[in-house]
């Protein structure tokens, strides 16, 4: 590990307060805007003179593309803050802790994640990536787990089998983007933990006696949140919340998990058992995506773009 760090220069490892600062403002002032922007959507469609223009039909079209757009873009957005409280959680956004955690917290807190738990168990994923017994999520299933013959590929192709069949492989996808499914159930975890294994139990396996009041306070961020959104909901009505925050969220889940799924999942990348597995093997065993262009980039903070040595150098 010494040796590759000294093939990396110096000031890539320094973590500016400010800057990071910065990408929060830039990133919440155009929440703000595309929220703004939206409001005037529906009044402009249901005017008079734009109706007269447009006739009836087209002025729908119109106004369900407005919001398609504004979807897209605050899903993109929000994913980005999103990203930026996972950094906090790895320490990356500044050097000071208490900071990030504050961040991390109310970042994560705003789009339904558990930021405490889920840290704890994602530190667990990067301290033992690619290793079959000890890595979090995105462990293979064997043919054990499946429940089919052990004879050798080119006597039956399984992969050729399961990879090709349409059911299976939708069943799989509409799986893996279950965010909340793996912080609730574990699906697609650990596959040796007990049933019921979840991120918002302070007693499971997940976590040490000593940061069970984390876990309470992740959960209290997400009641708070659920108040909040119930609360709005009440005021201005649950369309409008529905409308505003909830499918940009559905966003965020979606891109967050197909990138770490992407992330995480090629053939060319091994998966190691026992003592074959060293950190260095594990965290080369993650592929760089340059997901979305450069909406990636922008929106992202090139998260898809560099994840590899995310894994070696997670600040």
């Amino acid at each position: 590990m010494t040796e590759i760090r000294r093939a990396i220069p110096p000031h890539l490892f320094k973590r500016y307060t400010i800057r990071s600062f910065l990408y929060l403002l830039r990133d919440l002032i155009m929440a703000s805007i595309a929220w703004r922007v939206a409001t005037y959507i529906d009044p402009c469609f249901h005017r008079t003179d734009v109706r007269d223009v447009l006739t009836g039909p087209l002025a729908e079209l119109g106004r369900w593309g407005a919001w398609c757009i504004y979807w897209w873009f605050q899903g993109l957005i929000f994913t980005g803050i999103w990203v930026i409280g996972h950094e906090c959680g790895h320490g990356a956004f500044s050097p000071h802790a208490w900071l990030n955690d504050i961040i991390g917290f109310a970042t994560h807190s705003f789009l339904w994640t558990s930021y405490f738990s889920w840290r704890i168990s994602h530190h667990r994923h990067h301290s033992n990536h690619a290793s079959m017994e000890r890595d979090e999520v995105y462990v293979p299933k064997t043919c054990t787990d499946l429940g089919i013959s052990h004879k050798p590929n080119h006597e039956i192709e399984w992969d050729e089998l399961f990879g090709d069949t349409p059911i299976y492989t939708l069943y799989m996808l509409i799986r893996q983007l279950a965010f909340l499914a793996y912080l609730l159930f574990n699906v697609s975890g650990q596959k040796y933990y007990p049933a019921w294994t979840n991120h918002f139990d302070s007693n499971s396996i997940l976590f040490r006696k000593s940061q069970r009041p984390l876990i309470l306070l992740s959960n209290f961020g997400l009641l708070l949140m659920a108040w909040s959104l119930i609360f709005t909901s009440r005021t201005y009505g649950m369309l409008e919340v529905v409308k505003y925050y909830t499918i940009p969220w559905l966003c965020v889940t979606h891109w967050f998990v197909v990138i770490t799924y992407l992330h995480h999942t090629d053939q060319s990348l091994p998966h190691y058992r026992g003592t074959t597995w060293n950190y260095q093997r594990g965290a080369s065993a993650t592929i760089d995506r340059p997901f979305l262009g450069w909406q990636g980039r922008f929106f992202l903070h090139d998260v898809a773009h560099y994840h590899v040595i995310h894994h070696f150098f997670t600040k």
